[in-house]
């Protein structure tokens, strides 16, 4: 009769062997496999090629005076210039709910509205290479839509996609602003295990991870008066990061003046440190996740910024989510200490401005 070998347990090393990471936003894990950082790349590798500065593209649709695709002229704007998406994803539009034919066919009307946000006039001054001032009016005008739309909407989602690996198909810096009257899917998992944890411990999740982060002191990158920005000890991506106030904030438009005024300088910190990692337009996708406009009181709910970058190893390797992370969970090669010091290396100044 075989029997199976009895082996003794080792010793555990997160920082060497493989191990799982809960996710107390999403109520999911994520695989960390740091002994397989080491591995030889032969995949594929993007272009790392650095666009000229161009102040203004007769070509681009988004700079200003120029026209659109539907016809319309933009202004000559001076800041940032929204508008409403001339593609838009969803429709302002009310539908009234058809029968559906089966109980595992669901379907339901959405009503909403897309916007695109242009950071600013330079058609090639991506968010770290603005200046603070600048960032300063993106800020306000991020609060500004979001007092506009929550007064229709459920769901206000501001974010960016950044470079052309992420999808983005107008190198002019912009971002955009999409409004649905119902929650989205990440929307609902925040909302319920925010909710699950405040109902359970009488305390903000948030807050006091933050706390904690900040006691450790093992993947902060950027900390200021008001905010810290981190690497989550969660991550999935690469050199993911997540963007926290310190104090209570429910969203944008609840952020003090101290608040506003140090965010824009973080903001172009953490950006510029990224750029500096690769010595390349650093590509993300990235968006501010804050409380439901449900008319409740949202107590559970933090603001909070997810940065999702998908470089790995270089300006040229990308983190593909693929097999496994498809079909089990999402792994990364590194830990999430090993990308905070990686980022902590990096010079908050960029690396195309000259240093004082």
């Amino acid at each position: 009769m075989n029997k199976s070998k009895k082996t003794s347990a080792a010793s555990f090393n997160p920082e060497e062997h493989s191990h799982r990471r809960y996710n107390p936003l999403r109520a999911e894990w994520v695989l960390v496999s740091p002994h397989r950082s080491t591995r030889p790349w032969q995949g594929q590798q993007e272009d790392s090629a650095r666009p000229a500065e161009v102040m203004h593209d007769a070509g681009c649709y988004l700079c200003p005076g120029n026209q659109r695709v539907n016809g319309e002229r933009n202004p000559v704007y001076d800041g940032p210039f929204v508008f409403t998406n001339d593609f838009a994803a969803l429709q302002e539009e009310e539908r009234i709910q058809s029968r559906t034919p089966h109980s595992l066919l669901l379907n339901q009307p959405v009503r909403g509205t897309s916007r695109v946000i242009c950071y600013s006039p330079h058609h090639s001054r991506t968010l770290p290479q603005m200046s603070v001032d600048s960032i300063n009016q993106l800020v306000d005008c991020w609060s500004q839509q979001l007092i506009e739309l929550s007064a229709t909407y459920q769901w206000v989602q501001i974010f960016e996609n950044k470079g052309s690996v992420m999808g983005c198909s107008n190198p002019h810096p912009h971002g955009q602003i999409w409004a649905m009257d119902q929650l989205p899917t990440e929307a609902q998992k925040e909302e319920q295990n925010l909710l699950q944890y405040h109902n359970q411990y009488r305390s903000n999740l948030l807050l006091d991870y933050v706390k904690t982060e900040i006691e450790l002191d093992q993947r902060i990158i950027e900390k200021s008066n008001e905010w810290v920005a981190l690497v989550p000890y969660w991550a999935i991506w690469p050199f993911e990061l997540l963007l926290v106030p310190i104090n209570p904030a429910r969203h944008l438009d609840d952020l003090s003046a101290a608040q506003k005024s140090d965010l824009a300088l973080i903001l172009k910190k953490i950006t510029s440190r990224y750029d500096n990692l690769f010595q390349c337009s650093f590509p993300y996708s990235m968006g501010w996740h804050g409380q439901p406009f449900n008319k409740e009181t949202n107590h559970h709910w933090q603001l909070h910024a997810h940065f999702y970058p998908p470089l790995l190893r270089s300006a040229t390797i990308k983190k593909h989510m693929v097999g496994f992370e498809m079909l089990a969970e999402p792994q990364r090669d590194i830990t999430p200490e090993q990308a905070a010091e990686k980022l902590r290396n990096c010079d908050p100044i960029h690396y195309l401005e000259t240093k004082i």
